[in-house]
């Protein structure tokens, strides 16, 4: 995949369930069920699992369908292959990187706006808790295991790395070790000296044993990344699907913040293919819990970026920071508006968070399992 993609996922079949319908149905249902707009929503990964609460939710707990929606929720791949669906039809909404946004606008001229940020770029360097290396400085001379040579955290980590006095080129030596095991044992062996991932990533080291300190440039946290987004005509000829499907993944936010186990439990229930395996179920709840809990702090970051305090709203000022760091390590030649790359209405994402909050809590708490 060209281009830079700040967040990465692992792999996994992702199973869509088939529902049924009786033949003796009352027919006021059958109505209503052929009634609902069919919606499909790429996804910039191969695993739908415990880390996308706001895209699994809806289609367990019925908002989209609330809505008048009959969505599915796809995984492509990479975030560009989501906007080759977008451009071809093949998709009406897609969940992508931040970075993508910007280049599809400024590099390819693709108008594609987002219209909901569903987190921000949680990439750090992570290190054993009982290591030397206690500042960026420190890692002069060390070894620093990455996803890849082409991981979308390359740019960042140079980047920190430059401003902390380090030579990126020449003071460090990246090793590609994968994701999961593999760079587990990297890290445990002494093969490298440092890990550079994204949240849930780090997560799931913490879940194999790692114990881990990390360091990150703070202005990361102030960067848009995963976000849902559409072509302007989509937004413009169809603004009330827009603003349905927004509504929808917000309900199943203030869902997931009020009980993540809740969430766990109807992963599993729904999407059993997509529960881990290999040690006894309460380990399993736990580490899909520390998954999942990596998520959610992502996301409680990204409210603040918004100027409203409400969920989901895409910022341009946000976008401006980020398209003058990808400007600033050449990952782009020429800028655009940032007004370009986002819906700039706050009546939208007042109309998106109109629902009720405190029966969504209530609904989360007690979590009634059907």
């Amino acid at each position: 995949m060209t281009g830079v993609s700040f967040i990465r996922r692992s792999a996994v079949t992702f199973i869509t369930g088939v529902l049924l319908v009786a033949a003796l149905a009352v027919p006021a249902a059958t109505s209503q069920a052929a009634e609902l707009k069919k919606v499909r929503i790429g996804v910039a990964t191969t695993f739908l699992g415990i880390t996308y609460p706001w895209l699994m939710m809806p289609q367990a707990l019925g908002y989209w369908k609330d809505e008048g929606y009959d969505v599915e929720v796809v995984p492509i791949g990479g975030s560009l292959q989501v906007v080759q669906q977008l451009v071809g039809g093949g998709v009406d909404i897609g969940q992508i990187n931040a970075s993508v946004i910007i280049q599809a606008n400024v590099v390819n001229s693709i108008p594609v706006r987002a219209f909901m940020t569903n987190g921000v770029i949680d990439w750090s360097i992570a290190v054993p808790s009982d290591s030397g290396i206690k500042t960026v400085a420190d890692l002069k001379g060390k070894k620093i295991g990455v996803f890849s040579l082409a991981s979308g955290g390359i740019p960042l980590l140079k980047s920190y790395l430059a401003k902390s006095g380090l030579s990126p080129d020449n003071d460090v030596q990246l090793i590609a070790v994968g994701l999961g095991a593999p760079a587990v044992q990297a890290l445990k062996s002494k093969q490298v000296d440092a890990l550079m991932f994204w949240g849930p990533a780090n997560a799931g080291f913490e879940n194999a044993g790692l114990s881990l300190r990390y360091m990150r440039d703070p202005a990361w946290l102030t960067f848009p990344d995963f976000s849902m987004t559409a072509l302007d005509k989509t937004i413009k000829q169809d603004p009330k699907m827009i603003e349905a499907i927004a509504r929808g993944a917000a309900k199943a936010t203030v869902f997931a913040m009020a009980n993540p186990d809740c969430v766990r439990k109807i992963q599993w229930m729904k999407w059993p293919d997509s529960k881990p395996t290999g040690a006894d179920a309460d380990i399993l709840a736990k580490h899909d819990l520390n998954l999942l809990n990596a998520q959610l702090d992502t996301m409680k970051t990204t409210l603040k970026l918004s100027p409203s305090g409400l969920w989901g709203q895409a910022n341009s000022d946000a976008y401006a920071r980020l398209q003058a760091f990808m400007t600033q390590v050449g990952l782009i030649g020429k800028t655009a508006p940032a007004s370009n790359f986002v819906v700039e209405d706050e009546g939208f994402y007042k109309r998106v968070n109109d629902f009720d909050h405190d029966a969504i809590v209530a609904s989360a708490k007690a979590c009634d399992l059907k």
